[in-house]
C-alpha cells in the first residue's frame, strides 16, 4: 500500500531569510500611493471650492447642490447667499451648498 501514499521528507538546509527592512519600504510605498492618489486629489478639490466660495460676488450665476439655477442678490457675511430663481423668486442658502459658478446668460438661455 505504500505506493498510494508518497513519503513526506524535511527539506534540506535553513529556512529562507527575508530581508528585515520589507515591511517598512512596503509600508511607505503604500503611504506614498494612498497620499498621490487619495489625499493630494482631495485636497486640491477641496481648495479648488473654498477659492470658488470665496470668489462669488452678486451678480454671479450658480448652480446649486440640489439643481438650482439662480442669481446671486445678496451676500451675507455670516456664509448665507440670497438666490434670484427668477423675478419674483428667492431663496436663502447656505454659501457651502453652491457646486458651481456659471458663465453670465446661461439663465436667459434656459
Amino acid at each position: 500500500m505504500d505506493f498510494f501514499i508518497s513519503n513526506a521528507y524535511a527539506a534540506d538546509g535553513a529556512a529562507a531569510e527575508t530581508n528585515p527592512y520589507f515591511l517598512p519600504i512596503m509600508l511607505v510605498v503604500f503611504g506614498l500611493f494612498f497620499y498621490f492618489m487619495i489625499m493630494r486629489p482631495q485636497q486640491k478639490r477641496a481648495k479648488a471650492h473654498r477659492e470658488l466660495m470665496a470668489a462669488i460676488s452678486k451678480g454671479d450665476e450658480v448652480l446649486t447642490n440640489g439643481g438650482l439655477i439662480g442669481r446671486v442678490s445678496k451676500v451675507n457675511e455670516n456664509g448665507y447667499i440670497v438666490l434670484e430663481l427668477n423675478d419674483t423668486t428667492e431663496v436663502v442658502i447656505k454659501r457651502d451648498f453652491i457646486t458651481s459658478v456659471l458663465p453670465k446668460g446661461t439663465m436667459k438661455s434656459l
